[in-house]
C-alpha cells in the first residue's frame, strides 16, 4: 500500500483527535548533574504526539495514538501507560525486528547548556513508519489528525508519510502540525528547514515557535513568519512568555456574546484546500489575536508546547474563540510547567473555563504554581503577584 486509497476517511468519526509519532520510554534523573554523574533513573514516557493524545484524553476528548512500538518490554510499558490515560491504542503496530526506542536526559532546563539528552532511536520501529504500513483508516477517522516535524525528521520514509497525510485530498480530517524543529535528529544539511515549511503550509492548523522559526528558517517576528506561512487557516506563534500569537481566518477573536446560541460551526474544524471550492472564510483577511502568557512559578520547563497544543486543541473542538482557545492552551502549558514531569492531570473543565473567562486585568495577576489545578480552588484563591 503506497497511500491512502480512495474512501479510506470515514464518514462518521468516532474519535475527537487522533495522534501520530513516535513515543519513547525516558530515564529521568534521580538528581540534578551530568548524565555521566547521575547514579540512577527513574523511567516515564516522553513522545510530542503521545503527550498530546495523553492530554487532551485526560481533559476528557475521546484520543487515539497511532505509532510503531517493538515487541519489547519497552513498548509494552507505552502501550500501557499511554492507555492507562484513556488513550485509545488499538492502531499502534509492534515490530518484531526493531526495538522501542529510549532516552536519558538530564534535570536541567533543554534550553540551558547543561541541559543534556541522550537518544536510543536510531534504528527504532517508529522510524519505519511509512506509507505502506501505518492504518490510514485509524489516521483518518478523527476530526483532527494531529502530527509534528519530528516524524519527519526519523527516516525517510517517515518523511514519505507525512507528505501523504498532509496532501489535500476530499474527506481529510482537519491537520494540526506543531513544528517541533529539533536539529539534532535530521540528517545532516539544510533539509529540515525546507521540509518542515513545506510541510506547515500544507497543514489547516500551525503551531510554531518564534525562537524555533528564527532557527530554522530565519525569520524574525510573528507577522514575517505569517508572511511565510500563509497558507493555514489558524497559524498559532509561541512567544514564550510574552504569550502566543494567533492568526486565523473565519474565526471569532474574542469572547462569545451572551445572546450566542449553539456551538460555532463545526467548531471552526472546516478543512479550506482539502477538496473543492474553497469558501468566502477561507479568502477573507486575518483576524490577529494576541494572548499574553501567564506568570507561573516553574518546577519543570518539559513538555509544555504539547500541552499546549493539547490546550488549544480542547478549545478548538469544543467551538470557542481565538482568545479562548490560546488562553486553554497556556492554562494546560502551565499544569505540566508545574510538575517534574512532561504529563499531569489538566485542570477540571469547569475550572479552567473560570480562569479563561476572567477580564484581561485579572487575567494579568494570575501566578500559578504548584497544585495550582486543584478542583476545589476557585480563581480568586489562585496566588497573584
Amino acid at each position: 500500500m503506497s497511500g491512502p486509497a480512495a474512501g479510506t476517511a470515514v464518514a462518521a468519526t468516532t474519535t475527537d483527535v487522533v495522534c501520530l509519532g513516535e513515543s519513547m520510554v525516558t530515564f529521568l534523573p534521580s538528581q540534578p548533574g551530568r548524565l555521566a554523574d547521575v547514579p540512577s533513573f527513574g523511567r516515564g514516557i516522553g513522545g510530542a504526539e503521545s503527550n498530546v493524545a495523553c492530554a487532551l484524553a485526560a481533559a476528557g476528548h475521546r484520543a487515539a495514538w497511532v505509532g510503531r512500538v517493538g515487541a519489547d518490554g519497552f513498548g509494552d510499558h507505552l502501550v500501557e501507560t499511554i492507555g492507562s490515560y484513556g488513550v485509545d491504542t488499538s492502531a499502534v503496530r509492534r515490530d518484531p525486528v526493531r526495538p522501542t526506542g529510549i532516552y536519558f536526559r538530564t534535570a536541567t532546563d533543554r534550553g540551558t547548556d547543561t541541559h543534556e539528552v541522550a537518544y536510543y532511536r536510531a534504528g527504532s520501529a517508529a522510524s519505519a513508519m511509512s506509507p505502506a504500513n501505518v492504518p490510514y483508516e485509524e489516521l483518518f477517522a478523527g476530526r483532527v489528525l494531529h502530527l509534528s516535524g519530528i516524524t519527519a525528521a526519523l527516516s525517510d520514509d517517515c518523511l514519505a508519510l507525512l507528505r501523504e497525510l498532509t496532501a489535500a485530498r476530499p474527506g481529510r480530517p482537519l491537520v494540526s502540525f506543531d513544528v517541533n524543529h529539533r536539529p539534532h535528529l535530521w540528517r545532516g544539511g539544510d533539509a529540515d528547514a525546507s521540509v518542515l515549511l513545506e510541510l506547515a503550509r500544507r497543514a489547516d492548523l500551525v503551531f510554531v515557535g518564534e525562537d524555533e522559526a528564527e532557527e530554522a528558517w530565519g525569520i524574525v517576528g510573528a507577522e514575517a513568519i505569517r508572511a511565510a506561512v500563509p497558507e493555514p487557516a489558524v497559524l498559532v506563534v509561541k512567544r514564550g512568555s510574552a504569550g502566543a500569537t494567533v492568526f486565523a481566518r473565519g474565526l471569532r477573536p474574542g469572547p462569545r456574546p451572551s445572546n450566542a446560541g449553539g456551538a460555532e460551526d463545526a467548531a471552526g474544524l472546516r478543512v479550506p484546500g482539502a477538496g473543492g471550492a474553497e469558501d468566502a472564510e477561507a479568502r477573507s483577511p486575518d483576524t490577529v489575536t494576541r494572548v499574553p502568557a501567564l506568570h507561573v512559578d516553574v518546577v519543570a520547563a518539559v513538555g509544555a508546547g504539547d500541552a499546549f497544543a493539547a490546550g488549544f486543541l480542547s478549545a478548538t473542538l469544543r467551538g470557542l474563540p481565538v482568545r479562548d482557545r490560546a488562553r486553554h492552551g497556556h492554562l494546560m502549558a502551565a499544569a505540566v510547567l508545574t510538575v517534574p514531569g512532561d504529563l499531569t492531570e489538566p485542570p477540571a473543565r469547569d475550572h479552567a473555563d473560570r480562569l479563561v473567562a476572567l477580564d484581561d486585568d485579572a487575567w494579568g495577576r494570575l501566578r500559578l504554581g504548584p497544585g495550582w489545578t486543584a478542583a476545589d480552588r476557585a480563581p480568586e484563591e489562585v496566588r497573584t503577584p
